[in-house]
């Protein structure tokens, strides 16, 4: 198996290097340059497996003879030994083919646990093997940064850097970031967005020198390792309602777009999906295109779902380099035009195709908290202002013909305690491994929205350290 990047120019390379990577070289993102197929017989078989277990085996094609599937065994085994749920990812059902599909039982109460509790494990066991160090440089909304802390905290041959927009994320997500004490974790508060996280950690992978002598690499979901192991829940879910012989709707709350390319990854490689429904909130680029046909960015407005507010969603390229049959030269001119007018259109024979098999649904603030409430309600659960949006947008779309319609619960309610206590009267409680979250000392640096400060802040950490 080896890997292209979205943009055609970069050299295609096998996993180990595309996971150490994370961007490829021409600015692209990367993509399997064949994707691999599982026969209906060969997903039956995936019944009854252990969630670990199912794990390699999903994952196992797109590693390829890099990593023995024996010891990709043993790395989910020991991912997920400590998640709280015997399932890993639960199914739990709200109504008539109407499913949450819960993914917060890691370690940090997110999504992003799955995979990157993987992920950190597979730096360590090909860093082991080569003799190398690197230094991970991330930008968070919210979750990613913590997940990615967790997954590589006190780790010996990484140093981690994550940059999140200060103030712009919930009181739980900040700590759960900041009050790691490791000497190998740096969070960086930059006075900013999102945006504008994720435009320096792009604008330091693409600066080749400052790459090369600080060995950098992602995980954020730039980074393929992070979507292919993500495909794992998907098959998990619908193997549980009757996969390979029954189709499924899969609505999931949408930022970045790596989680839904995920389901989309899972539909390439065999899983029947009939339609993926993306959620939206205030900041709702892919909806206002799934609706009209035209990509155009807006500023960002700061909404209860923090993990959402993002106007530029990277991993929609991977699905456009899709869409745009693969010609990576014609992507790369597409997307210099949007970077530079902040609109753009793709072709409405190609929007038409997408829409065969997105939707998009937007909620606002006050709409997300009637869900919240609603639910709760209605079934006594509690969901966190994500996940309501993805239930919401299952609700209202369907799935085509009937089909069960599985909504993603991306975090625990805990996260957001102040707009679920608003919207119920209920305030969520931090599981007891959590509990001191609030009296830990906080530890952050706060910098502008610009590259040489970041990059001279990294430097200077990292003096004295050297990569093998």
């Amino acid at each position: 198996m080896r890997y292209v990047s979205t943009r055609g120019t970069a050299p295609s390379l096998p996993f180990d290097d595309v996971l150490l990577a994370g961007l490829a070289r021409d600015g692209g993102l990367y993509v399997p340059e064949t994707w691999p197929r599982l026969a209906r017989t060969e997903i039956r078989k995936l019944r009854g497996l252990s969630y670990a277990d199912l794990t390699a085996r999903v994952i196992a094609p797109f590693v390829g003879d890099r990593i023995r599937e024996s010891d990709l065994v043993k790395i989910a085994e020991d991912a997920y030994a400590g998640f709280g749920h015997s399932a890993v990812a639960p199914l739990k059902q709200l109504g008539a083919d109407r499913w949450l599909l819960e993914l917060f039982h890691g370690p940090t109460l997110s999504f992003k646990d799955y995979a990157l509790q993987i992920v950190g494990r597979l730096f360590d066991h090909v860093l082991r093997q080569r003799g190398q160090r690197i230094t991970i440089v991330g930008a968070t909304s919210g979750d990613t940064g913590s997940a990615a802390i967790e997954a590589c905290r006190d780790r010996e041959a990484i140093d981690i850097f994550i940059l999140h927009p200060k103030g712009r994320v919930s009181e739980v997500q900040r700590r759960q970031m900041t009050t790691v004490e490791s000497p190998n974790v740096f969070n960086l508060a930059v006075e900013g967005t999102f945006d504008d996280c994720q435009d320096l950690v792009k604008a330091m992978f693409n600066d080749t020198a400052f790459r090369d002598r600080h060995r950098l690499s992602a995980v954020n979901s730039i980074n393929w390792a992070r979507i292919m192991v993500q495909i794992a829940y998907y098959f998990a879910a619908a193997l549980a309602l009757g996969a390979p012989e029954r189709k499924l709707t899969f609505a999931v709350p949408t930022g970045n777009f790596g989680n839904v390319f995920a389901a989309y990854g899972a539909r390439r490689i065999g899983l029947g999906i009939d339609r993926l429904i993306i959620g939206s909130n205030s900041n709702d680029i892919l909806t206002r295109f799934l609706g009209g046909g035209v990509m155009e960015t807006a500023p960002v407005v700061p909404t209860l779902s923090p993990s959402m507010d993002i106007q530029i969603s990277s991993n929609f390229e991977r699905l456009l380099f899709e869409y745009y049959r693969r010609d990576g030269r014609k992507l790369a001119s597409v997307m210099e035009r949007f970077r530079r007018e902040g609109a753009v259109a793709f072709g409405t024979a190609r929007w038409r195709r997408m829409r065969g098999l997105f939707d998009g649904y937007r909620l606002d603030d006050e709409e997300t908290k009637e869900v919240i409430r609603q639910v709760h309600e209605e079934t006594g659960e509690l969901l966190d202002p994500h996940s309501a949006i993805g239930l919401k947008a299952g609700r209202e779309l369907g799935g085509p013909g009937g089909s069960p319609v599985i909504a993603v619960a991306t975090a625990h309610p805990a996260k957001f305690p102040d707009a679920v206590e608003d919207a119920t009267g209920v305030r969520p409680q931090l599981p007891p491994r959590l509990a001191d979250l609030y009296k830990l000392k906080e530890k952050m640096s706060v910098l502008p929205a610009d590259l040489s400060a970041v990059q001279d802040f990294i430097t200077t950490r990292l003096a004295g350290k050297v990569a093998a």
